[in-house]
């Protein structure tokens, strides 16, 4: 017994299959993901897209269902960004946070002498507003990848948590608010 999805692809969206690379363009953007395909067979019939798979296990249902799942988010992606909101959040000693190029500085996090760097991905938008870091980008992985480098940036060890509880959160992201 054969399992199988089907997709529709969006008016104005185009999508290639390259072997185990899927590129979805479309508002002049473009996002391209790669996928270990095992069994999984994946062809573009028209303006619909049918992942399938020849026996119908839980292992092959688990991976279709990803799959699925990472294409429609490329979709939605291409027609409006993915925006992470972050919070300074300084109890001890102010901090200093300021982006530069690729990289959010951190400076005197706990009244530390060295800054702390924090790896901005290629193709995110950073914008601080007060002490609200907006991170936005039309490909959720770097946007959320964004935001966990600078979360984890700060990130305390070896001290209580609950009495310093200094560092920059997500407040808000996509699927979920405060």
């Amino acid at each position: 017994m054969e399992m199988e999805k089907r997709i529709e692809i969006p008016e104005g969206m185009n999508l290639e299959i390259n072997r185990e690379i899927i590129k979805v363009s479309g508002n002049g953007k473009t996002l391209s993901n790669s996928f270990i395909l095992n069994k999984i067979n994946i062809v573009k019939h028209g303006h619909e897209l049918v992942i399938s798979a020849e026996k119908n296990t839980k292992k092959e249902k688990k991976i279709i269902g990803a799959i699925v799942a990472h294409i429609k988010k490329m979709f939605v992606g291409l027609n409006e960004d993915y925006t992470y909101k972050m919070e300074i959040c300084n109890v001890h000693f102010p901090m200093t946070v300021k982006i530069d190029g690729g990289n959010l500085i951190i400076k005197n996090f706990l009244g530390e002498k060295l800054q702390r760097v924090a790896k901005i991905i290629p193709g995110v938008k950073v914008e601080m507003k007060g002490n609200i870091i907006e991170i936005q980008s039309h490909d959720k992985d770097a946007a959320g990848l964004t935001a966990s480098n600078i979360e984890l940036a700060t990130k305390i060890r070896n001290r209580d948590r609950r009495i310093f509880q200094d560092g920059i959160f997500i407040i808000e992201k996509p699927g979920r608010t405060k």
